[in-house]
């Protein structure tokens, strides 16, 4: 029997940034938001990335409050010189009060932030520092001006912005090269096409969708999240997942039933085939991000990389997004789709 695992091809995130493979891991449900993990299945997991070529590994600081870079830190002892690490910063919990939450992006904070990442990651630079989320108060050019102070002292290398509007997009970049993009895009999540893919395009920022699978509703397992999901699972707070919001969004899937039994897939192949088919149809690098914390997931998750969908089945998955119940939020204010809007109804 032949246990060789084929490798995921590579793409360069950014201009002049690493070679990653064209689809990473989003490691925030080895620590945070989904429930109980078996430490040692998700250790198997990560092991099972760079067996793959899935090399973009991807955090942040607020993933159990820290404990997501705690725990990741010998994996990337391990395999350093084959990983292309990332992180954030900008979303500011507390371990010793679980309500306390803030938003920040003022450059002292941008410092005490990468200093306290270095530390629990156990590395002394890292390779992709993001910012999580945006502080509208904070100008831009400060926080990116502080983030740039970080690459010109060696602790980063590239920089990353994360929900972020097309302009905001290329207001950072003219402060300083952004490589990468990450944003909430998938087949039911398209508000990013508004403004900034297509920024991200004419700069050839690399975009990094987070939830390409919906947070999981893409693979066709839930029909309610109070049936299907623990009490210590977030999506309990999401609306799509939740009521008729949910039995609504569920008959959405029926056109991803149908093609993947046609290419003998999973309905989760499927949803990460069509976003990976983004780069051919905006014309730039697109390296999504999903999570598991099961090795034969890790898998399957990269084998869409190599199923290619006919304009047909495209066709069939387009007015989805359109089609969906729920924000994809429970408060949208943080999103950059909540900032565009506000922008928009200004004019």
């Amino acid at each position: 029997m032949n246990n060789t695992i084929e490798q995921i091809s590579k793409v360069e995130l950014g201009t002049g940034g690493p070679l990653v493979g064209v689809q990473g891991f989003g490691a925030m449900g080895i620590s945070a938001a989904y429930g109980h993990t078996d430490d040692a299945a998700a250790r198997d997991t990560l092991e099972a990335t760079v067996e793959a070529g899935v090399t973009l590994l991807d955090t942040a600081d607020m993933y159990g409050v820290g404990a997501n870079e705690e725990f990741l830190a010998p994996f990337v002892a391990a395999h350093r010189d084959e990983i292309t690490l990332a992180t954030k910063f900008g979303i500011e919990y507390r371990a010793d009060d679980p309500g306390y939450r803030a938003i920040r992006n003022d450059p002292a904070y941008v410092k005490r932030a990468v200093e306290a990442s270095l530390r629990r990651l156990n590395v002394e630079v890292i390779d992709l520092y993001y910012m999580h989320r945006r502080d509208p108060a904070v100008p831009l050019a400060e926080s990116v001006g502080a983030m740039a102070e970080l690459v010109r002292e060696g602790k980063v290398r590239h920089l990353g912005l994360s929900e972020v509007t097309g302009a905001e997009l290329r207001e950072a970049y003219a402060v300083h090269p952004i490589a990468a993009l990450q944003t909430e895009w998938s087949v039911f999540s398209r508000d990013v096409e508004r403004s900034a893919v297509g920024a991200a395009a004419e700069l050839k920022v690399a975009f990094v969708p987070y939830s390409p699978l919906g947070r999981g509703f893409l693979t066709g397992a839930f029909t309610d999240a109070n049936k299907d999901l623990s009490s210590s699972d977030f999506r309990q707070l999401l609306p799509r997942f939740t009521g008729d919001n949910a039995k609504a969004n569920a008959a959405l899937l029926a056109p991803l039933h149908k093609i993947a039994a046609d290419h003998g897939a999973t309905t989760a192949q499927i949803a990460l085939a069509w976003v990976q088919h983004r780069a051919q149809a905006h014309g730039l690098t697109v390296v999504p991000i999903p999570g598991t914390r099961k090795r034969s997931r890790l898998l399957e998750n990269a084998a869409a990389t190599r199923i290619t969908l006919t304009a047909e089945e495209l066709a069939l998955l387009e007015p989805l997004a359109g089609q969906v119940a729920g924000d994809r939020y429970s408060d949208m204010s943080l999103t950059s789709a909540a900032r565009e809007a506000q922008g928009l109804s200004s004019e």
